[in-house]
């Protein structure tokens, strides 16, 4: 999940990292398990929330996450989380 406002600049990275094959979400709602604040997309709480889903090979992983971990970092008050799972096979 991510800050609309983060969406053209993980989009780009991807580019650059080789990473070709996403799938986007766009206004996605929600709110932060810990400190987040809501992203409804309302006239109280007016930001949303993108979502990307992308699938790489082992040896992109850390670059990408690397790469996430420092911009959450840069903009903490903006809200972005990362998960890693394994795929066992696809077509």
């Amino acid at each position: 999940m991510l800050d609309q406002a983060h969406y053209d600049q993980i989009v780009e990275q991807l580019d650059k990292l080789n990473i070709r094959g996403f799938t986007a979400w766009k206004e996605v709602y929600g709110k932060g398990s810990s400190d987040g604040v809501p992203h409804y997309g309302t006239h109280a709480w007016p930001s949303v929330n993108n979502a990307i889903l992308t699938v790489v090979e082992d040896d992109q992983v850390e670059g990408l996450l690397n790469y996430l971990r420092k911009l959450d970092n840069d903009s903490a008050n903006l809200g972005l989380r990362a998960f890693v799972w394994n795929i066992e096979d696809g077509i």
